[in-house]
């Protein structure tokens, strides 16, 4: 099992660093430098309207966010969950009861009426946008 870290929602950003930056309401946040995103581990931030999100770094580099409450056991848990795809999409499974949450659209892989909350990310270096990942 992967350990979740916490991180700092009050970035520096040194030049040519990349900050990880999420779309809450209509402006973008940022979270983190993508230097703190380990490939394969999730950390958990917090947002300023208080909701906790899970972010992931992929094996190709790509940013992932959902919402960090697993929706079965309500336990602030999926940071610490395991990285795995199934054809070809990403996903965590939780910690706690191993229910896989596909990381683009929230949707629960292991049942059909259960989402998490996904959120749009970019990476963002020197002020310019270098790549976006959209929720589904």
């Amino acid at each position: 099992m992967s350990t979740a870290s916490t991180v700092s929602t009050t970035p520096t950003t040194p030049a040519g660093t990349s900050t990880v930056e999420l779309l809450t309401g209509e402006e973008w946040f940022a979270v983190c430098e993508l230097a703190a995103l380990t490939p394969g581990r999730g950390v958990a931030a917090l947002l300023p309207d208080g909701t906790q999100v899970a972010l992931f770094l992929d094996r190709a580099g790509r940013p992932y966010a959902i919402g960090n409450q697993d929706p079965f056991t309500g336990a602030q848990v999926l940071a610490r969950g395991l990285l795995g795809s199934a054809d070809g999409r990403p996903f965590v499974a939780s910690p706690l009861l191993k229910q896989r949450f596909d990381l683009e659209s929230g949707r629960c892989l292991d049942d059909d009426e259960v989402t998490v909350a996904t959120y749009e990310v970019r990476e963002v270096r020197e002020g310019r946008e270098v790549r976006e990942v959209r929720a589904a």
